[in-house]
């Protein structure tokens, strides 16, 4: 395939996917860019594994929000905007973003798609606490694909978890500044988690090529139009959680996901249990080798995954066909637990299936 043929894929697989059901914004203009070879082939300015429909969308969103008079921000309620998608959303979209062409692939080619999703904290909070249990103690986490690090202060937020067995269940500090809500389902067969009042982390370090500078007016800026337009909750948590950071920041390494990966976790001292992890990351790294590099950091490592099945557990549950989304099916996450000692895998569990921004965990039965 051409540059411009897995670019208009990749944009009708966002819109079809991961936007369904979600934005009805960003499924729009989703489905608008796969269909138009000029606006698609804007996304051809960036290196292939990052040219993805986010990078497009964002990039957009930038430019709208340094011109937020422009009657497409009427569009975009992260801007203000009260307009629904309608025969105007697409003709405003495709002009604005032609007429900036030059800017968009500047945008495009030096920039990445930075998410930094607040409410997956809750996804990954009760696989934290699963460690701490396992180990009795606190752990040091290493976040690897850190961007800002908001996920390495998941021990500082508040969760609400809504189910049907025993109602709302809360954990973390009472008085958190960001409050995050979560919908937590069993499946047949599952328990509910163990959800303490608090998981202890001693010490926090991330991992990325481009550690976000959340004091950098431009970046902050070009991490909030990373945010999906028409979802400004998420953006408020974000700000919230943005806040937070500022006053307890992580330590960041500045390196490749694997290559540096030694570097990163020898910042987590040998006595703290090692727990890196990653979220959403490995669709954008070969997968195969991080895992090969988690092996061999040469300590024991437990392994948190929040990713794409095929991204992710794949490559230590090789078997389990069952989280994989069928045909036709919606885009989930899978939170999955990997313990290695001695370089090897000696045990693997997928946890949950979950929305991939946070919203919902379905509770897996745990395995032999």
């Amino acid at each position: 395939m051409t540059p411009l043929d897995v670019v208009r894929r990749r944009l009708a697989w966002f819109a079809e996917r991961e936007a369904a059901g979600v934005s009805p914004l960003y499924e729009h203009l989703g489905r608008g860019a796969a269909d138009d070879p000029e606006v698609a082939g804007l996304l051809t300015a960036a290196e292939e594994r990052f040219a993805h429909g986010t990078l497009l969308l964002a990039a957009a969103h930038r430019l709208v929000q340094a011109e937020p008079f422009h009657p497409l921000s009427s569009y975009y309620p992260s801007l203000g905007g009260t307009h629904g998608v309608d025969e105007r959303t697409w003709p405003l979209f495709r002009e604005f973003v032609l007429e900036r062409a030059d800017r968009m692939r500047a945008l495009i080619a030096s920039r990445t798609t930075q998410t930094n999703e607040v409410r997956r904290a809750a996804l990954v909070y009760p696989a934290v606490a699963a460690v701490n249990a396992a180990v009795r103690g606190p752990v040091g986490l290493l976040e690897v694909g850190c961007s800002a690090g908001l996920l390495l202060n998941l021990d500082k937020y508040g969760y609400r978890y809504q189910t049907e067995q025993a109602g709302q269940l809360a954990a973390g500090p009472a008085k958190a500044a960001v409050g995050l809500h979560c919908a937590l389902e069993l499946a047949p067969g599952a328990r509910l988690p163990k959800l303490p009042k608090s998981v202890k982390v001693a010490a926090k370090v991330g991992l990325d090529r481009a550690p976000a500078d959340l004091a950098d007016e431009d970046t902050y800026a070009w991490l909030e139009a990373c945010v999906w337009a028409d979802q400004p909750e998420r953006l408020r948590l974000f700000g919230v959680a943005a806040a937070v950071q500022r006053k307890s920041p992580p330590e960041f390494v500045v390196g490749d996901a694997v290559a540096d990966l030694g570097r990163a976790a020898a910042r987590v001292p040998d006595e703290l249990p090692l727990v890196v992890l990653t979220s959403s990351v490995l669709a954008y790294l070969e997968g195969e080798r991080f895992v090969a590099a988690l092996a061999g950091l040469g300590r024991p490592v437990w392994w948190i995954s929040h990713e794409g099945f095929a991204n992710g557990l794949v490559h230590v549950l090789p078997d389990r066909e069952d989280l994989r989304p069928g045909p036709g099916g919606g885009t989930f996450g899978v939170l999955g637990l990997v313990r290695f000692e001695g370089g090897e895998v000696v045990r693997a569990q997928a946890l949950a299936r979950t929305a991939l921004h946070g919203q919902r965990l379905v509770w897996l039965p745990e395995t032999p």
